[in-house]
Formats: structure tokens, sequence, C-alpha cells
């Protein structure tokens, strides 16, 4: 029966990882914080050249790259800028003439990773739009970063992990310690790998760029570098275990795992999230345990397949000390999950809780494995029994693919913002700002995307005095989908915004908003602007 039950699981981990390469390569191209305001606003018109460029994000960010764009297609560096944590002030070259101007910008957020992304406006009147490049996905780029975070996930985990098990559950024996130390090896070649890949990831760089030195400064400014230093601490504390004896060794083990622990806990959409007082130390002890737990998994069954006489002692360890590690591995789990998807909808509609749910059908497979080998397998290899003996290392065997694989899944979610900060960017306000000789206003939509919304109006005279308005009535429309004028009446609060709830708006893009002011029973003015709800 156990014959059969490893027939059937390779063919089950055959379709798993035929799966998450599918699911790699479906991975949507989305940004990890987003933009949700501008000065001057997306497609305006404005009467003359700014004196600076304001962009607003929903998460701190630090700007890589800020050019304008001209009608002519001639390009300018953005140097100027102030940053006020989610708020960047860039200060505009002078002399600019009249027509479509693009500013292009790209910043690294909070949790490390880069994006992009362009304003268009006007100054005097519209003009053909000048060509800008593309945010196309770079495969190459994308491979070299994807493959970089997995080679340390095995480094971190199976190496360093692997050097605990190794000093701590096996009694300092080296007997095994090849595939640790190649594992380890691994870790410090992705370390490059990634520093490389997130550096031309960030500044938007073609691969043969690599070599750059500003490619490099750029990964090890961001908060990736820090994680590549501490990562990189972790493995040669793993390798110093390895080749001392005695407390020392066991004392680098144990800072090995603690640092990999480290390692993650300082970058990564986890890392950003809040309250970062609990997200941290939930990633610390999840990586921890993760790697207390998968790093046992080669030195454990490499044990057993050779009959070393220590093999049985370390598994009764290993049985006793296993619950109590994976107890804390998915309470923390569970605190992550909580911080990061918003809604049980999530899961199936963002590309992050596809992984989630890929990651979840790999970790039900690993705990049923697991299980059998606790309660069908454990006993009787305790007992001298050879064939639980040998079922037992080639169920191991199957339980470090089937963790080979969830961090290759895991790996995917460098791609994917999670859902908590989509819905942090869906929730943002779109305003839009209208100013005639009679009037003026400010019209909010909160929130700033299709569906159901409040709108929210301040307005002022012409020249920036009150404005007693009795009534005020908004009409929205998009003529060229066919949505015939939405029409509400704003009714005026304690403290003199005028308000109209529960409005529904159901498309994105364009909408052309108007104002009816009615200023007396004999005088009304009508303001026309133009506001972009995102999907």
């Amino acid at each position: 029966m156990v014959d059969e039950v490893f027939r059937h699981g390779r063919h089950a981990l055959a379709a798993l990882f035929t799966a998450l390469a599918l699911l790699w390569l479906s991975v949507a191209a989305e940004a990890h914080a987003s933009l949700v305001g501008s000065t001057p606003a997306d497609g305006t018109v404005v009467a003359s050249a700014p004196a600076s460029y304001v962009l607003q994000f929903n998460e701190p960010v630090s700007p890589l790259k800020l050019t304008l764009v001209q009608p002519d297609g001639n390009t300018l560096s953005l140097d100027g800028f102030e940053l006020k944590d989610r708020t960047l002030e860039i200060v505009a070259p002078s002399g600019l003439g009249s027509g479509t101007h693009v500013l292009s910008w790209r910043v690294v957020s909070e949790d490390g990773h880069p994006i992009g992304g362009s304003v268009v406006f006007s100054i005097g009147e519209p003009s053909a739009r000048p060509d800008t490049a593309g945010n196309q996905i770079d495969w190459t780029v994308r491979a070299g970063l994807w493959t970089g975070k997995l080679m340390l996930y095995l480094g971190l985990f199976i190496g360093a992990g692997g050097v605990f098990a190794l000093t701590w559950l096996i009694d300092g024996t080296r007997h095994g310690s090849r595939p640790v130390l190649a594992a380890l090896g691994i870790g410090f070649a992705g370390i490059p790998l990634s520093v490389a890949f997130q550096g031309l990831d960030l500044l938007a760089a073609a691969p043969a760029r690599i070599l750059d030195p500003f490619v490099w400064s750029a990964a090890a400014g961001s908060s990736f570098g820090r994680t590549a230093g501490v990562a990189l601490l972790a493995l040669a504390a793993g390798g110093i275990a390895l080749a001392v004896r005695g407390t020392t060794a066991r004392l680098a083990a144990l800072a090995a795992v603690l640092l990999a622990g480290t390692a993650l806990a300082l970058s990564g959409h986890a890392s950003a999230a809040n309250p970062q007082l609990l997200a941290r130390p939930a990633v610390f002890l999840h990586t921890v345990t993760v790697a207390l737990w998968t790093g046992a998994l080669v030195p454990l069954g490499l044990a057993l397949k050779r009959n070393d006489p220590r093999s049985l002692a370390a598994l009764r360890r290993f049985s006793a000390a296993i619950p109590y590690a994976v107890a804390i591995l998915v309470a923390a789990g569970i605190v992550l999950a909580a911080l990061q998807i918003d809604r049980p909808a999530s899961l199936t509609g963002t590309a992050y809780g596809r992984v989630f749910l890929v990651k979840l059908a790999l970790l039900a497979a690993l705990f049923a494995l697991a299980a059998f080998n606790r309660w069908r397998l454990t006993h009787g290899a305790q007992a001298g029994e050879s064939t639980a003996r040998r079922g037992l290392t080639r169920s191991i065997a199957m339980e470090t693919a089937l963790v080979v694989a969830i961090f290759a899944a895991v790996a995917c979610w460098r791609f994917t913002p999670p859902p908590r900060s989509l819905a942090e960017a869906a929730a943002q306000p779109e305003s839009v700002h209208i100013h005639t000789e009679k009037a003026m206003a400010e019209i909010t939509v909160t929130p700033g995307r299709a569906g159901p919304v409040d709108v929210s109006v301040i307005v002022m005279s012409g020249e920036f005095g009150p404005l007693d308005a009795k009534e005020i009535g908004l009409v929205f429309s998009q003529p060229e989908s066919g949505i015939e004028p939405i029409r509400r009446p704003a009714g005026k609060s304690a403290d003199g915004v005028w308000r109209a709830q529960g409005l529904v708006l159901p498309l994105a893009g364009t909408w052309q908003v108007r104002l009816d002011i009615l200023i007396s029973d004999f005088e009304m003015t009508r303001l026309e602007g133009e506001l972009r709800l995102r999907p």
C-alpha cells in the first residue's frame, strides 16, 4: 500500500509542478503601490506652465527616474524634487511651450518593488501626444528575478535550516552535509543574481546593463538591499557552522536560522503591511519555523536511508518538536494572510490570491503527507521496521519536492501586489478642479473608481471668495458609452460642503462633469470639466 501511495504521489507532484509553471506565466504585470492623484491631473489642460508637479501615492515611495517628454519628443530629466511621505513634489523646468507633455515617473515602493507610469497634461491647448516607451514585461528580467528569489529561498531554508538540523537534531554529524552545502552555495549564487535583476527591474533597464554599477547601487539602496545583506550573513553563518564543531557550530547554525528570518522580514509585501509591529514579527516567525521544518527533511531523510544509528534518535526529536514549530508557522501564516487579503473574492479575483490558492493546495498535500508519515510510518521506523524506514525515506523525498514547489509558488508573489494594496488604491478619491470667472469648484468622487460613489463639492467665487449658493445640481455623462446624463441634487452639510451620496457611476474611464449652481432666483452658473474613474 505504501508503494501505491508513492506511485500516485509522484504523478500528483508532476501535475502540480506543471500547474505552477502555467501559473507563473499567467501572473499579470501589476503595480505594488499606486498613484492616487497628481497636479496637474492626468488629461487636463492648464493655461500656463506649472511651477511644479505633484504626485500622490497610496504608500510611501522613493523616486528612481523622473522625466518630462515635450510635444516635439525631446526628453528632459527632472532632478529637483522633494519627498514628503506619500507625496512627491517635482520642480518643473522653465520655458516650456504649449502643447501636450508627458510626465513619466518610476518609483520604488516601501516593499522594494518598482512601479512606473505617466501623467499627460497640455499647456494652452492639446497637441499630438509625444511618443513614450510602453510598460511592457521584460521576460528575461522577470525570469531572473524569479530564479534569484527561488535560489535565495533554497539557501535560507534548505541550506541554513539544514545546517541547524545537522548540528542540533543529528548530533553534529557531517554525513549528508553535501546537499546542505550545495543549498548554501545556491543561496550564495542567488544573492548577486537577485540584486542584479532587482536593479534592472527598478530602473526598467535592459538586461544588457546588468554590469552597470548604477543598476547595482539602485538595488542596494532599496529595501531588498537590506534583505540581500542579511541573507549573505545568514548563509555565511551556515557555512561556518559546517566548518567547525561543538558549541560554536551550534551557535553559528542558530544564528543562520535567525538571520534568515530577519532577512525576509526586511523587504517584500508583508514587510510593508500595516501594522508593521505585527507584520514583521509574523514574517520572522514564519520564516524561522519554515527553515526548522524544511531544513530538517534532507539531513533526516539521508540519515534514515543509510541506517545511521543516530537517525532514530533524531527522528524522535523531530517528531516531538515539529508540531510546535508547525503551530507557530500556521499561526503566523494566518496573520499574514489576514493582513494581505481583504476579502474572500480576492482569492480568485487577483493574481496574488491565485498564487495563494496554489500555495494552499501544495501545503495541503504537504500536511497530508506529513500526517501519513507521523501516524503510519514513524512508529514503525522507530521500532526498527526496514519497510517503514524505506517508506519514510521516500516520503521525506516527496515532502522535499513539495517544499521546493511551494518556494517556487511563493517566488511568484514578487510580481503580484497583495489585495490589501489594491484595495487601498481603489479606495482613493478622484477629484477635478474647475475655475471660471464667476465661480470655481473642487469636485471629489470617493472612491475614485466605477460603481457606487459619494460626491463632495466645495464652491467659491471666481476670486476665491465665499459663494452662497442656493442649490447645486450634479450631472455626470459619458456620451461615447451611450450612457444618458446622470443627474443628482447635492445637499449642503454643516461644514459648508455640498454632498451627494450613493451615486452610481457604472463604467471606468473619462466622465463629463457639469455643476449647475443656483446663485439666486434669477442667476445660475454652470461649470464643466472631466473626471477619470479607475476600473
